[in-house]
């Protein structure tokens, strides 16, 4: 009977080349592989035809979903060759750690004790021991040793006896006792290698991370390791296999495991004689596609230059490192911003994993894939750009689907404003599937077993708790985006019940544009709308009533805040044009620009009141005269000039009469009065666009606006004026030049 370690680093392509050949060599009648237990049902589907790495296990509490890990497997992960290797030749094959069933208990308990505060756990210090012998060896940091030590390496049968030796020293040096989670880790695996020794399995090999492989040798009494793993507490916990993506290899999650280059290593595994060709040739392709100058040149230089930095290195052949020194070198020069980009791109080279359909799972993630195949909607990691034209029941189906996952905290895509195309029959989408989001199905999977179902559920349950009037009218309007009817009786109620205890004016307001959106846009949809559009006329009509009062003697937070609002209802009350909204609104702000109302609230009123056509330009220059006329109180009139100017100079460069106004009262201003008014003044005009700036300047400098180019002392400059004439006389047939200087 003997005992065969094999000590790896998680999604290593050198430990598992390496791995494949000694399993082939060895032969073993039974393989014990680092990995949760619970998932040793779901073995025989890493075999299937469907099954496409990278991929994980999913192991979480059905009670409390949230609560879960994962454990991630790419093609050049050595525990998914070890899987590979036990179900081509039929060789039992087990996972022997910890089981999560005690894991996943001691973080829902924790979680509990905690009420969800964040509690800082046990870190190991291998990353410590690893980075000194890193630095022994002449490297900088521990990714670039063990990828020239290790990884690169494709013929050595050798290596895992150096491994072993170089973590047993390891060890040794770093002199600490475990964390209380890592020591039971190790406990139930040499309790899981004593188990299958009782089995009578004759060559047993064990596959476990290069760190624990010293005390999993060193057996103590098997007594020891069932006090450590006593009264452990027990949760119910499922598995499944979920995809997963190669940017999500470069995250530590699972058994601690994170690769900072996944997209060198896949090179590493699939071409090892020639991977830093292949990559570089990708990379050249990369910066292609992004506008940036790149040749096959380029990549033989940079390809000489990478291997005799590797003989310089003593490397017997080049690896990621040389080759970015040679790219910086051969097509960057000083310049960083390319080397970001092939760091974002190259190094990760995103791409998502597939499970077969008979993979178990809970109803809801099913319904999605079924949704999925349907609309013909592939997941994949990186973006994608998807364009719907409403109209369309198919794209209408795709939109409402999309809508959906959203309200299930599910953001697979994310709306963009779609150029060139107005009306509300068009959606631009950004697509791009994370695999966190399988953790999040399942946890929406209490709300029902399918999309639609589990989307009104939710929708009920969110306007049952909402205790704000304007939540609830942002889930009227996912409620018309997600096409959720059964849950239009409840929000609708839940509505009116808030809408007649508001007396708040701010929440009033912010009430109004959800609504609005859903009474602009429902039509598209093909939404009944009339009970929204009651609720909507009685919002409006206590929102003018309460805004008036509500401006009243309040500081400038609350003034600004309060603007905010304001801004969004008017946006609200234009977008529906009704008539009888519009009439009331506009008393509102009359009522504002009167009597006490914050200066900020007053001349933004007075701007709307003139922007609408309802006040003519000598009420508004009256209006501001009076503003400007405050001996006593200058801030007033600065705050009131903000909000009457904030984000349109045109008000000043368009009309001398407020200008002269506004000139004669800043002239006025005493020397310290200026000087304390001045940083308002600027927060106030640089909300001005560059050309307005430009117009007012020189207005200030001149007494004019320079509206176009300085003429001749006639008014008109005759020779630019002749230029133009030849493109005149063919649109127009023969101009005079008397009729241009006319």
């Amino acid at each position: 009977m003997a005992l065969h370690f094999f000590g790896i680093r998680h999604h290593g392509p050198g430990c598992a080349r390496s791995l494949a050949q000694a399993l082939q060599q060895l032969q073993p009648d039974a393989i014990l592989i680092e990995g949760p237990p619970e998932a040793d049902e779901l073995l025989p589907l890493a075999a299937h035809a469907d099954m496409r790495p990278p991929v994980a296990l999913l192991v979480y509490a059905p009670a409390m979903p949230q609560h879960a890990s994962h454990f991630p497997f790419a093609e050049f992960s050595p525990e998914w060759q070890a899987i590979q290797h036990g179900q081509a030749h039929g060789v039992p094959t087990r996972f022997i750690d910890l089981p999560m069933a005690h894991t996943l208990a001691a973080n829902m308990s924790v979680a509990a004790e905690e009420e969800g505060e964040e509690t800082p756990q046990p870190v190991m210090r291998s990353g410590d021991a690893m980075a000194q012998l890193a630095q022994a060896a002449g490297f900088s940091d521990f990714e670039t040793w063990w990828d020239h030590l290790v990884e690169q390496r494709h013929d050595s049968l050798e290596l895992f006896a150096a491994i072993e030796e170089m973590m047993s020293v390891a060890r040794k040096s770093l002199g600490e006792p475990l964390s209380p989670r890592e020591a039971q880790r190790e406990a139930h695996m040499r309790q899981m290698i004593r188990a299958a020794q009782k089995q009578g399995y004759q060559r047993i090999a064990v596959v476990c991370g290069a760190w624990h492989v010293p005390a999993l040798r060193d057996m103590p009494a098997a007594k020891h390791d069932k006090d450590l793993l006593s009264d452990l507490p027990k949760a119910k916990v499922a598995a499944t296999w979920t995809p997963w993506s190669y940017g999500r290899l470069s995250f530590n999650s699972g058994y601690g495991a994170g690769v900072q280059a996944p997209g060198w290593y896949h090179h590493l595994w699939h071409t090892p004689q020639r991977a830093p060709t292949y990559w570089l040739t990708d990379a050249v392709r990369l910066l292609r596609r992004n506008g940036l100058d790149a040749s096959s040149a380029h990549v033989i230089e940079a390809l000489r230059l990478a291997e005799s930095l590797a003989a310089l290195r003593d490397s017997s052949r080049a690896g990621l490192g040389e080759l970015l020194d040679a790219l910086q070198s051969v097509l960057f020069g000083e310049s960083d911003a390319p080397l970001r980009l092939i760091e974002r791109e190259l190094l990760v080279n995103d791409r998502l994993g597939a499970v077969p359909a008979e993979t178990p799972t809970l109803p809801l993630p099913a319904d999605v894939r079924q949704l999925q195949k349907s609309y013909r909607m592939a997941l994949r990691a990186d973006q994608q750009d998807l364009e719907l034209d409403l109209r369309q029941p198919k794209h209408m189906e795709k939109s409402v689907f999309l809508h959906r996952l959203s309200l299930l905290g599910i953001d697979w895509g994310r709306t963009r404003a779609v150029s060139g195309k107005s009306g509300s029959f068009h959606e631009k989408w950004v697509l791009a599937w994370e695999p966190d989001f399988e953790v999040r199905l399942i946890e929406a999977n209490v709300w029902g077993a399918t999309v639609e179902t589990a989307c009104n559920a939710r929708l009920v349950h969110l306007a049952r708790s909402a205790t704000r009037l304007a939540d609830v009218t942002g889930l009227a309007e996912q409620m018309l985006l997600a096409d959720a009817r059964h849950a239009v009786p409840e929000v609708m109620a839940r509505m009116q019940a808030l809408a007649a205890t508001t007396h708040e004016a701010g929440a009033l307001l912010e009430a109004l544009a959800p609504l609005a959106n859903v009474l602009r846009y429902g039509s598209t949809r093909n939404t009944d709308t009339a009970s929204v559009a009651q609720v909507m006329d009685g919002l409006v009509q206590r929102a003018c009533i309460a805004l008036p009062l509500a401006a009243r003697g309040i500081n400038e937070e609350a003034a600004q805040l309060l603007l905010r609002q304001l801004l969004q209802a008017n946006d609200a009350i234009s977008l529906l044009q009704k008539p009888e909204h519009r009439a009331a609104w506009l008393e509102a702000l009359g009522q504002c620009t009167r009597g006490q109302a914050h200066p900020l609230i007053a001349g933004r009123a007075v701007r709307i009141l003139l922007e609408q056509q309802h006040w003519q330009v000598e009420q508004v220059a009256q209006a501001l005269s009076l503003a400007c006329t405050n001996p006593i109180q200058p801030l007033s009139s600065a705050e009131w000039l903000e909000g009457f100017l904030q984000g349109s100079g045109l008000l000043l460069v368009m009309n001398e009469q407020l200008w002269q106004i506004l000139q004669s009262w800043v002239a006025s201003l005493p020397g310290e009065t200026f000087m304390e008014l001045l940083p308002l003044l600027r927060r106030t005009f640089a909300t001005f666009e560059a050309a307005e700036r430009r117009q007012l300047g020189q207005r200030v400098a001149t007494g004019t606006v320079a509206l176009a180019q300085p003429a001749s002392s006639s008014g008109t400059d005759q020779a630019r004026a002749s230029l133009v004439l030849p493109v005149l006389a063919a649109l127009l047939g023969p101009i005079e030049t008397s009729e241009v200087t006319a």
